[in-house]
């Protein structure tokens, strides 16, 4: 799935250091979300959007498979 992590990450001035502290996550897991190589949990999801103070909408890119 794609999404907005890096390009708000780096918006607000974040490193992937810091944001996987705050959300209780190793810093590969961040790397590997804004890469698309990992998708997170619901839960992960929701703790990434309340950071950043958007919604789940606008953080990630859901594409329909065909």
């Amino acid at each position: 799935m794609k999404n907005h992590i890096e390009e708000i990450r780096k918006q607000k001035g974040i490193r992937q250091e810091e944001l996987a502290k705050a959300l209780g996550v190793s810093r590969q897991t961040i790397s590997s979300l804004e890469n698309g190589r990992y998708n997170p949990s619901i839960q992960l999801a929701f703790k990434l959007a309340r950071y950043f103070h958007v919604t789940i909408e606008e953080l990630f890119i859901y594409e329909e498979e065909d």
